[in-house]
């Protein structure tokens, strides 16, 4: 048994040991040559081990001692053994961290956390009224377990505390009546002879008639004439005067219609009541299990509800609740359930960002060689934009800590080039750069790019892709392993087994989203490079400071000299001809152009056109006389690069393609994109589209094809594109129009879902959450203490070991 230890000596202990871990873990991965260069300071460590040697129990003291002496003996082994010598020090270190486990009364805190969480998470079969059947529809909506269930909030709510009467009703009123069905009969109307169902309430001020034209059947047989009903609906006006179509409908006995009702986002086959139901079994049932784990000084701080009170108030509000503010997601409990969920999201951030700055890395001071002579060889001057991100960058390079930087900027903001001065400052201080890109073309097209610049320099790279021959690869192994080659440029192939550098400095990842996690980590592992990210994704200021919060972030904010804008025009689906005329006009130029569709084979959706059939169509009919080409995401890698090549060496004049070409090869001949159903695409993703064209000197343009019969919005955000031409601003303009979820897509590798929080909406509670977390961290760095404990069993569930697996971003 341990002897109990004053707080303040635990609390030093623990900080020695987390100083430990990050030159251990790096070294039970290093390569023999890696572990060669690295030395461990053991000596250091010594010195502050001392500091508390004495305040430790004789078994304390004992362990921390045969540590040490392993740490000496690290130090001289032969570099094959150090990795195995390092794992075993860690072991040893794990050990001691045990030892220094929280009190019993935090351990037993935490194993209740534990226990509470893991019956969340059965399945939603579990909760009262949930069938086999209802659970797969639920899970088709997201809601699998029963913590999503608890999780789905409503989306609005209908105040039903004021009972309208029937001869004071108004076409467009939403009213709740209360009145007696007194009549129930179905009609046959129409030439299709379709049935429909009617009925009659009657209140004591008069009568209001009800139409259903879908469902009949099931609405035949379980309303009854003769029964007292709540009913609430839209008013509208009929063929016999006002009306209320498919109301909803609640006999009076054993209701719950009045007051303060919540609507959800529900599966077809249940209705708005039955969906009510379901979830308030559930909070009745399942709300006191959810886990508050925030500090009690947290909570006090910011006025924040236990989870289980605010789930009860959001799903069952009290009748005397404020109405406005539930809709708004402005009430106390919404704000509750919000900042818990945006505080682990930033801690776990936080937490990241200190692991990396932690970790051993590499300082490239400014040696003013090859980045002083790239400069006197570029034939334009830099934007300030770019100055200002190589000095944010070069600033990263000279600590001794590893760089983890976002760059973003447009399509043609200059972004490989500010990648090449960094590559140049990693270069001039004896080291090696690697630029990993997602796809073989991109990857030649930063070759093509870079290369003749390094040439000059007397510099050496090369390009390693899927491609490159079995001769030409062993030759570049040979020489990255060697140092010959100064910089490689390639895809995946960096990172496969046999890839060995003699000191790897920086590693430039392009359009690092399309790179999975383990891959991002796999380039770190083949040294202690710094870390640049480029993305030409236009990423809101305020959404990239969340999900890339572990990241020092530049923004290329602006535009070269002389890059020319492409003319966006919207057209309706009827002027469909003129938009096809447009492009003709086009490739009899002699240039090429892009028909971009959201699906990429047909569709339930008849409104919806996709590139597969539309490419045969074209091919056959409108662009029958020019060469097409189709390309999507479902085609083999080899068999998009080879349409890509044929399109880039204008053996293809026309491309017919979904998104997939969003990142893709730069054909300067390109100046036509279309893009159908432009309603469907985000603001932020027809930017970059449009960025596929004006890359060369010809004056060019943009399509966007349209029914704005879909949304009223539609209309209003496609019109921000034609007046815009700064992909930051449109990425703000979109994620104020369309919310976080829709504008991410796809959710951002690396990071939990958002259960409940709305960035646009809930900045101010995110600013707070940061804050809280920031002042958290800065009173226990690591977590270590043992108010920490329920903290860390959260952050566990909520991040799922993606706090380790996504230190590259």
């Amino acid at each position: 048994m341990v002897t109990p230890l004053p707080e303040a000596i635990r609390t030093d202990l623990r900080a020695l040991l987390r100083a430990f871990r990050p030159p251990l873990e790096f070294l039970s991965l290093a390569s023999p040559d890696t572990a060669r260069r690295t030395s461990f300071p053991v000596a250091s460590f010594r010195e502050k081990c001392r500091a508390v040697e004495n305040a430790l129990p004789e078994e304390l003291r004992t362990s921390l001692g045969r540590l040490l002496r392993e740490l000496d003996e690290l130090a001289r082994v032969a570099p094959a053994e150090k990795g195995s010598r390092a794992r075993h020090c860690l072991e040893m270190v794990e050990s001691l961290e045990k030892a220094l486990s929280p009190a019993p009364a935090y351990r037993r805190s935490v194993e209740r956390i534990e226990e509470r969480l893991e019956a969340l998470s059965r399945s939603v079969q579990f909760v009262r009224g949930v069938g086999p059947r209802r659970a797969d529809a639920l899970r088709k909506l997201g809601i699998a377990t029963v913590e999503d269930l608890l999780y789905h909030l409503p989306f609005r709510y209908e105040d039903r505390r004021h009972l309208a009467r029937a001869r004071d009703v108004r076409p467009g009123d939403v009213v709740t009546l209360r009145g007696k069905l007194v009549h129930l009969a179905e009609r046959v109307v129409g030439r299709a002879r379709r049935k429909i169902l009617e009925g009659v309430l009657r209140d004591e001020s008069g009568l209001l008639p009800l139409t259903w034209y879908n469902q009949v059947a099931y609405f035949r047989t379980r309303l009854r004439p003769g029964t007292e009903y709540f009913v609430h609906g839209r008013v509208e006006y009929g063929a016999g005067g006002v009306r209320i179509v498919h109301p909803e409908m609640e006999p009076v006995e054993g209701a719950e219609t009045l007051g303060i009702l919540p609507v959800y986002t529900k599966p077809s086959t249940l209705s708005v009541a039955a969906m009510r139901k379901l979830l308030g079994r559930a909070v009745r049932d399942w709300s006191e299990t959810v886990p508050s784990a925030l500090p009690e000084e947290v909570a006090a701080r910011y006025r924040l509800l236990d989870l289980p009170t605010a789930l009860r108030e959001v799903h069952l509000p009290d009748p005397r609740s404020d109405a406005e503010r539930l809709g708004d997601f402005r009430s106390e409990a919404h704000r509750s359930i919000v900042f818990d969920e945006l505080f682990f999201l930033q801690l776990g951030m936080l937490l990241r960002r200190r692991a990396y700055a932690a970790e051993p890395g590499l300082a490239m001071p400014d040696r003013g060689t090859w980045t002083r002579r790239l400069a006197e060889d570029l034939p334009f001057p830099l934007t300030g934009a770019q100055k200002r991100a190589l000095a944010e960058i070069y600033e990263d390079m000279a600590r001794p800590a590893p760089m983890h930087r976002l760059l973003q900027g447009d399509v043609g903001s200059g972004k490989t080039i500010v990648a090449l001065f960094a590559a140049l400052r990693a270069i001039e201080n004896g080291y090696q750069a690697a630029f990993m890109a997602p796809t073989e073309l991109l990857a030649e097209q930063h070759y093509r790019t870079v290369a003749p610049f390094l040439e000059r320099l007397g510099l050496r790279a090369v390009l390693l892709t899927g491609e490159t021959s079995r001769k030409e690869k062993e030759a570049t192994l040979a020489g990255l392993e060697s140092g010959d080659i100064h910089l490689v440029v390639g895809t995946h192939a960096l990172i496969q087994e046999g890839v060995r550098f003699r000191a790897l400095g920086l590693g430039v990842i392009d359009e690092q989203h399309r790179f999975g996690v383990l891959q991002r980590a796999a380039l770190r592992r083949l040294g202690t490079p710094d870390i640049l990210l480029l993305t030409a994704t236009p990423i809101p200021r305020t959404l990239a400071l969340t999900l890339y919060g572990d990241l020092d972030l530049s923004f290329l904010d602006e535009m070269p000299a002389g890059r020319q804008q492409v003319r966006t025009l919207l057209f309706p689906e009827s002027r469909r001809p003129e938009v096809y005329d447009l492009v003709r006009r086009e490739l009899d130029l002699g240039h090429q152009g892009y028909v971009v569709y959201p699906r990429i084979e047909e569709a339930e959706d008849p409104n919806v056109r996709d590139a597969t059939t539309m490419a045969r169509e074209l091919a056959r009919t409108v662009f029958a006389s020019y060469r097409v080409g189709l390309l999507h995401g479902k085609m083999r890698p080899e068999e998009k690069d080879a349409v890509m090549r044929r399109f880039r060496d204008g053996d293809v004049q026309l491309l017919v393609a979904t998104t997939v070409v969003e990142v893709g090869i730069d054909v300067p001949n390109a100046t036509v994109m279309v893009v159908e159903n432009a309603e469907r695409f985000g603001l932020a993703q027809l930017h970059q589209l449009r960025g596929r064209v004006g890359r060369g000197t010809a004056p060019s343009l943009c399509l966007l094809v349209a029914s704005f019969a879909r949304s009223d919005t539609a209309r209003e955000r496609l019109a921000v594109l034609g007046r815009s031409y700064d992909g930051l601003a449109i990425a703000e303009a979109d994620l104020r129009l369309r919310g976080p979820g829709d504008f991410l897509g796809t959710r951002q590798s690396g990071l939990p879902d958002f259960r409940v929080a709305n960035l646009v909406r809930d900045s101010s509670i995110l600013k707070e959450a940061r804050e809280a977390a920031e002042a958290w961290l800065e009173k226990d760095p690591d977590l270590s203490s043992p108010e920490s404990a329920p903290l860390r069993a959260i952050l566990r569930r909520r991040w799922s070991g993606r706090l380790e697996l996504a230190r590259t971003g």
